[in-house]
Formats: C-alpha cells, sequence, structure tokens
C-alpha cells in the first residue's frame, strides 16, 4: 500500500523569534527519524558571481533573495517519500557551497524561516501555517548574539544590517504574512501550551491521513 503524503508544516516569524527553537521542540515530541527541519535560509540565492563586498551589501531579508522555486521542487519531492539533496550554504561568505546535504523523507517536515509564509506556491504545499511571534528588542538580542557567535559577524554589522533591511523588511514583508497563519505563538519555544497544543493538532492531522 503506498504511503500517504507527508505532513508540511510551515513556521514563520521575525528573526530570532524562536522558529527553529519551535521547530526543534516538536521534533522532540515525535519518534526519532519521523521529523526532518528544513530552514529556508539554505535556500539563499546563489550569488557567488557577485565580489564579496557586492554580496555583503545585498538585502538578505527580502523575498527574491530566496531560491523558492527549487524549495517548492524539494518539498514537493520530500512529501511523496523521495530523498532530497538540500544546498548547503555558508554565511560567514554569502555563497551556496558545491556540496549538497542528502535530507531523507519522514512522516512530518517542519519548513521554518522568516518568509516561508510569504511565497503563494510554498504555503498551498502546508497543511498547517504558524507564526510565531516575540518582542523586537527580545529578537534583536537574539540575532545579535547569534550572528556573533555562529556566523562570523562583528557588532557594528549586525547593528547597521538590522537597522536598513532587516527591520524594515520585517514591518513590509514577515509581519503581513501572520494573516496567513492557521495559529500565532506568542512567546515561541517558551509557549508550552500553544506548543501542546501544535503537537496534538499534528497528531490529528497524522491520524486522518493514516499515518500516525
Amino acid at each position: 500500500m503506498a504511503r500517504p503524503k507527508a505532513v508540511l508544516i510551515g513556521i514563520a516569524g521575525g528573526t530570532g523569534s524562536g522558529k527553529t527553537t519551535v521547530a526543534t521542540i516538536v521534533r522532540s515530541r515525535f519518534k526519532e527519524g519521523n521529523v526532518t527541519i528544513i530552514h529556508h535560509d539554505s535556500y539563499y540565492c546563489d550569488r557567488s558571481d557577485l565580489s564579496l563586498k557586492e554580496r555583503e551589501n545585498l538585502n538578505y531579508d527580502h523575498p527574491s533573495a530566496f531560491e523558492n522555486d527549487l524549495l517548492a521542487a524539494h518539498l514537493r519531492d520530500l512529501i511523496e517519500w523521495k530523498s532530497v539533496e538540500m544546498p548547503v550554504y555558508d554565511f560567514s561568505t554569502h555563497t551556496r557551497l558545491a556540496e549538497r546535504k542528502l535530507v531523507l523523507p519522514s512522516q512530518i517536515i517542519l519548513l521554518e524561516g522568516i518568509l516561508v509564509l510569504f511565497d503563494g506556491i510554498l504555503r498551498s504545499l502546508m497543511d498547517i501555517k504558524l507564526y510565531i511571534e516575540a518582542d523586537s528588542d527580545e529578537r534583536f538580542i537574539r540575532r545579535l548574539l547569534r550572528d556573533i557567535k555562529e556566523r562570523g559577524r562583528d557588532v557594528d554589522s549586525v547593528i547597521e544590517q538590522y537597522a536598513t533591511t532587516v527591520r524594515p523588511m520585517h514591518l513590509q514583508f514577515v509581519e503581513p504574512t501572520k494573516r496567513y497563519a492557521d495559529i500565532i505563538i506568542p512567546g515561541g519555544g517558551h509557549n508550552a501550551v500553544a506548543i501542546d497544543l501544535l503537537v496534538a493538532k499534528i497528531r490529528d492531522v497524522l491520524r486522518n491521513s493514516g499515518d500516525e
């Protein structure tokens, strides 16, 4: 008997809102290997044709920064239980590496990223759409610490990028996508009640698909 389609859940929200934390907690509530997390950041467009200085000046918070056609194709394959080779992005050089990461299909696919609810094609593939909400000051602090520790950035560059592109793009493109969400989770990973309700909803979807 053919497998039912996998369940795709989109997790959007501003930078530093707790999207990855929510995805990680949800993954921990299901059997190992049953949940795959896909990061929208992995699908930044390959701009290795530009110089490092030019790449540093690109707006990475604009919808055009992502190769959504490739992402949609990969999601369709994963939903149909086919493996994909996901791009690997190097944030220190702002380039896509030659290597690829093999992603195996699973029962539940969590797609997280600031703009995953912006693209209509991506939304059409989702069974559940989430928006994670958090205080803007808290989000900025989380981004600052992450970019310094994990992406080799300095304080001044993070602040400048936040002021010139991250915050304006959040207000223009990210926050308005709340209207597409089935569930809005204030407080991100700290909202245990909302996460419990989300897990219950996922289990319900799996039961209806006959794949729990």
